[in-house]
């Protein structure tokens, strides 16, 4: 989630000369040119049964315009490495292809230290920290510069809006396991479980004040400047090793690994603060309603329940499972509150109504109703049930959506559009053509 995110075209696809008329969905490029899967059972498997999205949201999805407000203390800084960068991306390569590529380094690199500190008290290889912190800081960068890439190659849509936010909710998940793990956070399970939560709750609430106001607000204090201090947090990893995170602090007696834990609960007071100002304050609908015409509290349902199930099932664990599981619990969870941050911005861009029920809180029904009946079945097996379960509810949604999306825009995901540029040079030299006719001048034919 950056300020260089994309601003969506309206009305269909553009040229620069206007709007290109949208056909029919099923005529011409369909879902089978659009979708970035091929056609068959593989596609069906992970596609959604029926379409995510209905017409009228489609429709609605056009009207929609990208609106942020404010900037963050290093963004000025920060975007001169960004211009730059974005100048070395070759120009067939789509945004959407940049932002996958980083959230995938990012992924990576955090699994690999999760993989050797699997219950985040343990002391992985200095080359994991060092991986993770260029892990973070790649996509950090490609995430910036996605959406300039787009209005570089004229590529800009709902889509690549969409995305993008899509990506950044599944990538808090894993940048929040992460820190976690590289200051040893298990060892104090209570402060790793507010932290990792705290984490996806405010992205969430980011995002609910979007879905109030119509503007993605940055304060000064935002994600730039958090992914910074993370990435030296990763280096103190490398550096100090575990002694370094367990060194008590002279007078205070607290260990290191603490005052991350404590700036984030000081960030998440002063961000939902100003959040909830906006929430409570700056509803654009009808009597102060979402852009939707909702309830500006109703967002507050999917991820509570997110909330509430995991500090039950954590505290209720006959077995310790967070305690003894903590990456595969966070995991879990997280996929359940990136699916629904994912709607949330799709409620957001189609102003429309998000509605509760919702397969993805099956996952944490499993594991609330194994404990109900006294855990007849073994919890760190239901757990990876779970786990599994919310990942390909997440995978399938997002599949879906992006297909849908892409094929009624009659764009690809992952390549830019040739057609559509084709075409655009088609209507600049017609019209290059007809203006030398008008003057009575020659003209020979372009091949």
């Amino acid at each position: 989630m950056s300020t260089t995110g994309y601003p969506p075209q309206h009305g269909g696809i553009r040229t620069r000369r206007g709007p290109v008329k949208e056909r029919d969905p099923g005529k011409g490029m369909g879902m089978e040119a659009a979708c970035w899967l091929a056609p068959g059972a593989l596609r069906r498997l992970i596609e959604l049964p029926a379409p995510p999205l209905d017409r009228h949201q489609l429709k609605r999805l056009e009207e929609h315009r990208y609106s942020s407000a404010g900037h963050s203390l290093l963004e000025p800084l920060m975007q001169r490495y960004w211009e730059w960068l974005v100048g070395c991306v070759p120009a067939w390569m789509a945004p959407n292809l940049i932002t996958i590529v980083g959230l995938a380094t990012n992924v990576f690199t955090t699994l690999v230290l999760v993989y050797y500190c699997p219950t985040a008290t343990e002391q992985a290889p200095l080359w994991a920290y060092l991986l993770c912190a260029v892990g973070l800081f790649v996509y950090q960068s490609l995430d910036a510069i996605d959406g300039k890439q787009a209005r570089r190659t004229n590529s800009s849509s709902p889509l690549g809006e969409l995305f993008d936010h899509g990506c950044d909710s599944l990538s808090t998940v894993f940048v929040v396991l992460g820190t976690s793990i590289a200051v040893q956070l298990g060892t104090n399970p209570d402060w790793m479980f507010f932290c990792c939560f705290a984490g996806m709750f405010m992205f969430y609430c980011a995002h609910w004040q979007t879905y109030v106001s119509g503007t993605l607000r940055f304060g000064i204090i935002d994600v730039t400047e958090v992914q910074i201090f993370i990435i030296i947090m990763y280096l103190l990893a490398a550096v100090g090793g575990s002694a370094f995170w367990q060194a008590l602090i002279p007078v205070i007696n607290i260990q290191m690994k603490i005052v991350p834990a404590i700036c984030t609960f000081l960030g998440a007071i002063f961000c939902c603060t100003n959040y909830f100002r906006v929430i409570f304050t700056g509803g654009v609908g009808k009597n102060g309603s979402t852009i939707a015409g909702t309830s500006v509290l109703s967002p507050v349902l999917h991820i509570g329940s997110v909330i509430i199930l995991a500090v039950m099932i954590y505290k209720k664990s006959a077995i310790q499972l967070f305690e003894k599981h903590p990456c595969v619990y966070i995991l879990a969870f997280g996929f359940v509150s990136a699916k629904i941050t994912n709607k949330l911005v799709v409620a957001h861009m189609t102003k429309s109504e998000m509605h509760l029920h919702d397969i993805a809180f099956l996952g944490p029904g499993l594991l609330f109703l194994d404990q109900y009946f006294n855990s007849f079945i073994d919890e760190y097996l239901v757990l990876w049930i779970a786990l599994i379960l919310s990942f390909v509810d997440l995978v399938r949604y997002c599949v879906s959506v992006c297909n849908q999306i892409a094929s009624h825009l009659h764009i690809f995901v992952f390549r830019i559009n040739q057609a559509l540029e084709m075409a655009q040079a088609y209507i600049v030299s017609k019209d290059y053509i007809t203006c030398r006719i008008s003057k009575g001048c020659s003209v020979h034919p372009i091949m």
